[in-house]
């Protein structure tokens, strides 16, 4: 049987990385997509970029199509004017519009198409336990990016009969090669981390292993499709994960970010990813059948800092 060919958009990027070890050890040939070309430790590994797709087309062969493209939107201090708009709503919706209409249209229809998306579409209150049968309606900037992202990346109903589309709502992503760990392990380090603004938000989030598994495990399981919440079964506070993120150091974790700094630091728009959360549920992903290496924080944390 031949492998399964596997265009990873956005390859280069924190999750992607850990998704392309896994598509190796399972003997995918992978594709990366990306801005720019970097050189690869594989040397089987393809790698073209977006400026080819837009001179010569996709390769017509692809199996399944995996995205992860997304402008980062947490740059402290950069002003979230109209051209960092346009960039973090590009990377995001125009790549998902290029990859849906691949799939509407190619001849051979991939087998599945995988797109990334985030849990900010769940408006923050702390009453509310959010799962992926949960109405949504966008309140604010973030919530209606991603639902402009969610619509983007849909494919027609009758491609889907043929193409499984699987929506992965991500919490925020812990490892210890990137995202939030990275960005916060030395003032946590020296003693001098703890919880951001009032503590009590909710903060969802998902160990790099896992979510690189789950879109493993939607690649290799034709049962698995429509939205799935890519966040641990265990729900934390930010001040549960500042204590559980100085125990796995052996630090104190008690010392306060004041919410002011953070709004000084991102603006209103983006601040409210840190300072208001939501608790949200694997609900259909746990129904359909994945299992998390790293349920709890603390599990997460101590593999994150050992």
């Amino acid at each position: 049987m031949a492998p399964l060919k596997v265009l990873v958009a956005g390859s280069s990027g924190f999750v992607g990385r850990h998704l392309v070890q896994y598509l190796y050890k399972s003997e995918c040939q992978v594709i990366h997509l990306n801005r720019r070309t970097k050189p690869s430790r594989n040397k089987k590994a393809m790698e073209i970029t977006w400026r080819q797709v837009n001179d010569v087309g996709f390769p017509n062969d692809l199996d399944v199509i995996v995205n992860l493209c997304g402008y980062n939107i947490l740059q402290p201090f950069k002003r979230f004017g109209a051209s960092y708009k346009e960039d973090v709503e590009n990377s995001r919706i125009e790549t998902s519009k290029i990859l849906a209409d691949y799939c509407d249209s190619n001849p051979r229809t991939p087998k599945a198409f995988i797109n990334m998306s985030g849990v900010a579409i769940y408006k923050p209150d702390p009453e509310i336990e959010y799962t992926e049968d949960s109405p949504v309606k966008p309140y604010d900037y973030m919530s209606n990016l991603v639902k402009d992202w969610e619509f983007a990346a849909r494919i027609h109903d009758d491609v889907q009969e043929r193409c499984r589309q699987v929506i992965l709502r991500s919490g925020v992503v812990l490892g210890r090669d990137g995202g939030l760990v990275q960005n916060q392990y030395w003032q946590f380090f020296f003693g001098l981390g703890g919880p951001i603004g009032k503590g009590t938000q909710w903060l969802p989030w998902i160990h790099i292993s896992d979510l690189a598994g789950l879109i493993h495990f939607s690649i290799f399981n034709d049962h698995v499709r429509g939205v799935l919440n890519a966040v641990a079964p265990e729900s934390v506070t930010n001040e549960q994960f500042a204590k559980a993120f100085g125990a796995a150091l052996g630090r104190p974790a008690i010392l306060p970010t004041p919410s002011l700094m953070m709004k000084l630091a991102f603006g209103s728009e983006r601040s409210v990813v840190i300072l208001e959360g939501q608790k949200v549920i694997p609900k259909r992903t746990l129904e359909m059948g994945f299992q998390f290496k790293y349920p709890t924080i603390k599990k997460a944390l101590e593999q994150c800092c050992k």
